[in-house]
């Protein structure tokens, strides 16, 4: 059988949010993989989960998305990952639990998985690294393949260690944040604190370029919510996306960032122009928050993005320089 031309491999968890009234298949890889997967972008997701209803919930989840399970592990012992999720306004506060079926996923399955296709990126975050298991898997996925990598940083109180992190930005090519997770890098590495005199446009410009330069990155994507995002390139240019355009309302804004992912991955395998992809994922991921949780529950979702990209519509503005 031919090896796809190019797939994305999506490493890390798939797990189910607990809210007060309902449960929702979620986890930043796995929403990450579902929307490169309803795009017909091939991915391969690569993680762990228990035998279980939860886990019944996941695989529904790879079966609505049309989504190969070659990386799909099942755990005889370990539960579902589970987040307990409270609500206050719009804002949520995550419970995330701990030893999960995602802690342990297998290094001899994860390879075996990757080594069936041609992987044109990894994307992995640092949730999926808290367990000894699921690190060693990452490391070995990442020393199979010469893709390149994207590290959506995702970092969640008390779950990562700066070690980690280190680590991560070292693995990796492209790094996303997000405005507090920016700050955390500078405080970590910079010994610049939240406390400290705020920094001018250019001294931050200056600190993600030192960021870049100390882990020899080749793009570093800050998203800013409903301002845009600024990237920042290995040859000194940068691209500030604005403009972007505002939802009809606001539901919740889980989700945001890996809808912003998956459209940048998206735009990256078929070519797009850079500017090009940034504005689109902006305005994909403000769509998002419009919706609740973060993946939509009616595929029709997608049909006038498709609709709307093949036109030639333009998508939000963009400055770049």
């Amino acid at each position: 059988m031919n090896k796809p031309a190019s797939t994305t491999v999506v490493f890390g968890e798939a797990l189910v949010d607990e809210f007060p009234t309902e449960q929702v298949v979620g986890g930043a890889p796995f929403n990450v993989a579902r929307h490169l997967a309803a795009f017909m972008e091939p991915a391969l997701m690569i993680t762990r989960i228990g035998r279980d209803r939860n886990g019944q919930a996941v695989r529904g989840e790879f079966e609505r998305f049309a989504m190969s399970d070659a990386g799909l592990q099942l755990d005889p012992m370990e539960e579902t990952g589970r987040v307990v999720v409270e609500r206050n306004g719009q804002e949520h506060r995550f419970r995330i639990l701990p030893r999960q079926a995602y802690d342990f996923i297998d290094a001899g399955a994860a390879t075996a998985s990757l080594a069936k296709v041609e992987a044109g990126l990894v994307y992995f975050g640092t949730l999926a690294q808290r367990g000894e298991g699921s690190r060693a898997a990452l490391a070995a996925v990442l020393e199979a393949s010469p893709a390149s990598r994207y590290l959506d940083l995702n970092l969640r109180p008390d779950q990562v260690e700066e070690a980690t992190v280190t680590r991560s930005l070292s693995a990796a090519d492209i790094v996303k944040v997000n405005e507090e997770e920016l700050q955390a890098l500078f405080q970590w590495y910079f010994q610049i604190g939240p406390d400290d005199a705020a920094l001018s446009t250019e001294e931050v410009h200056a600190a993600c370029r030192a960021l870049m330069d100390r882990f020899g990155l080749e793009t570093l994507i800050v998203t800013l919510g409903h301002r845009g995002s600024v990237v920042f390139l290995a040859d000194g240019g940068t691209i500030a996306t604005r403009d972007t355009p505002a939802p009809p309302f606001v539901i919740d804004t889980v989700g945001a960032g890996d809808a912003f992912s998956a459209i940048f991955l998206l735009g990256r395998a078929r070519g797009w122009p850079l500017a090009l992809t940034l504005a689109r994922a902006n305005e994909f991921a403000g769509a998002i928050c419009a919706v609740a949780g973060a993946v939509p529950r009616d595929l029709n979702f997608y049909d006038k993005w498709v609709n709307r990209w093949r036109e030639g519509t333009p998508a939000a503005a963009f400055t770049s320089r």
